[in-house]
């Protein structure tokens, strides 16, 4: 449940108003849009249109009732109501209402667009494989998971971050054999990169070592590398999860003697997921005794089942997209609520530096790290445009927009509008703008220009926004709201002198105050993505 804002109780307002004429419940489908154009309002919804089947009335008829309806429900908030088109309802509010807006937000301080979701929730993310330093791939995969986590707290969650590390099986053993054939001097079958021969290096007797014991040394000390990239990126993990932990307690064993769905086939023990939608059943263990892949997986649910979640999120890359039924299945097969369950598929990451398509394989050792990303383009650069496309997009990351330090880096323009407030304030003075935080706003007679009603809106929006975004687990949408409240920001600043404002008419209290909010709502979009907001650039 969100805090209360304006916006929905504006909302809100409709709704019960259009109830009101169907006299029956709210009217939830019915939406409250910004206008493309302000001589079309502040604000239109499209209630009546809804209402038009039920009722068997003509749209605009309905919508004049409507607007009879609105008006006095919403008073001295509301100047006029006017219908558009086949029976848009178009509604202008009146500078009082925008006053006690801005004194709303203000008295709502942190807990604007905040939550009390009281969900707990697990988010599993990353999770690379610990063979190799974390790819820029994988640093998408980080970005997301990491702003993800941070919107499902401030709706009022408790979030777990957790990675899972696969570090048993098959390819746990050719990476400790890749590091002995470095520690020999030979060139290995799989991980070739420079990285491995540091490995070498570091651990002692690598040349005459087991490949099992070496594979677990060099998983730990790249555990190790890998929770500082990850610390540098500003992503803290909870907890990291070894795959070998699941071997060794027996919960591997356990969960396929416990699992619904199991079956022996040309003695083979399998599941069955094809009872979920999965193309065919997969086998948990093979003929020859060997465990399959998927039978960890299987126990790792398990293991997350028994700690009461109520909601599970896993972020996986795009090369898993013929794993997601066979884990439904498993989910559902282990007794877990089908939709308390979700899969995240990730897509990849192109980088492009003068029209040169940068490759990235730990195996060939021709990688492209996080780290070394971020000492190309920085932190803020990094996070912002790996969040800054929907996950089931591909990203093309152009290096050299990245580093520049122009209006057209939508980060930088971003960072540089809230630097740009800091600095109103700060020509103001501290005594000022908190003497102008004191003021009675319901008492202004300010008269809203358009350009400071459009940031106003837009400021007014980031509840909704940040609810969106969690609920469509799309963290890009908050890059495209922060850049378009900047560009509010700027126009606000060309068209409304705010230090000095009583010169020109205008009341600088409230313009101050204005400039307070934009400010500590572009902090708080950017800091949900990850991004620093300076005070000076």
């Amino acid at each position: 449940m969100l805090v209360s804002d304006p916006v929905s109780d504006l909302r809100g307002a409709v709704g019960e108003a259009a109830a009101g004429l169907r006299g029956d419940g709210p009217l939830d489908a019915a939406r409250l849009d910004r206008p493309p154009r302000p001589d079309f309002g502040d604000y239109s919804t499209n209630a009546a249109m809804l209402l038009a089947p039920t009722m068997g009335e003509a749209p605009r008829a309905i919508a004049e009732r409507l607007g009879e309806t609105l008006a006095e429900r919403l008073g001295a908030a509301v100047d006029r109501v006017e219908i558009a088109g086949p029976g848009f309802l178009n509604l202008f509010m009146t500078d009082a209402w925008y006053l006690d807006s801005l004194a709303r937000m203000r008295e709502a301080g942190e807990r604007f667009g905040s939550g009390e979701g009281g969900k707990r929730v697990q988010v599993e993310f990353v999770s690379a494989n610990p063979t190799g330093p974390i790819t820029v791939a994988s640093a998408r995969h980080a970005a997301y998971g990491d702003s993800l986590a941070r919107m499902l707290e401030l709706a009022g969650d408790t979030v777990e971050r957790e990675y899972y590390v696969n570090d048993a099986g098959t390819q746990a053993r050719k990476f400790g054999e890749s590091i002995r054939a470095r520690a020999r001097g030979e060139e290995p079958e799989e991980y070739k990169g420079d990285y491995v021969t540091g490995l070498a290096e570091r651990i002692e007797g690598a040349a005459d070592g087991d490949p099992d014991e070496l594979a677990k040394r060099g998983i730990e000390l790249m555990l190790e590398e890998i929770e500082r990239t990850l610390q540098r990126f500003r992503v803290h993990m909870d907890r990291f999860f070894s795959e070998r932990s699941l071997y060794e307690s027996g919960a591997v064993e356990r969960a396929l003697d416990t699992i619904e769905g199991v079956y022996e086939s040309e003695g083979a023990l399998w599941l069955r997921t094809t009872a979920a939608g999965d193309d065919k059943d997969r086998v948990l263990r093979r003929s020859t005794g060997e465990l399959a892949y998927f039978a960890p997986d299987i126990a790792y649910h398990a293991d997350k089942l028994g700690r009461g979640y109520d909601r599970l999120i896993n972020v996986l890359g795009p090369d898993h997209h013929g794993y997601v039924k066979r884990l439904y299945a498993a989910w559902a097969a282990l007794g877990g609520d089908p939709g308390a369950y979700e899969i995240v598929l990730m897509q990849l990451v192109n980088l492009f530096e003068g029209g040169k398509r940068a490759q990235m394989s730990k195996r060939e050792g021709a990688i492209v790290t996080l780290d070394a990303l971020v000492d190309d383009i920085g932190v803020d650069a990094a996070r912002w445009y790996l969040a800054s496309r929907s996950h089931d997009t591909s990203i093309d990351l152009d290096l050299e927009l990245a580093r520049s330090q122009s209006q057209d880096n939508p980060v930088y323009y971003v960072q540089y509008a809230h630097a740009r407030i800091a600095s109103i304030l700060r020509k103001a003075g501290e005594e000022r703008v908190a003497a102008a935080l004191a003021t009675d706003l319901r008492q202004s007679d300010e008269r809203f220009h358009p350009s400071a009603r459009s940031l106003v809106k837009r400021l007014l929006e980031f509840p909704a926004e940040v609810t969106e975004a969690a609920e469509r687990r799309a963290p890009h949408r908050m890059t495209t709201y922060a850049h378009e409240a900047a560009q509010e920001f700027s126009a606000f600043y060309r068209d409304c002198r705010v230090v000095g404002a009583a010169e020109e008419g205008g009341d600088e209290d409230v313009r101050l105050v204005i400039c307070v909010l934009a400010k500590d709502v572009l902090a708080r979009s950017l800091d949900l993505l990850g991004v620093e907001a300076p005070e000076s650039m």
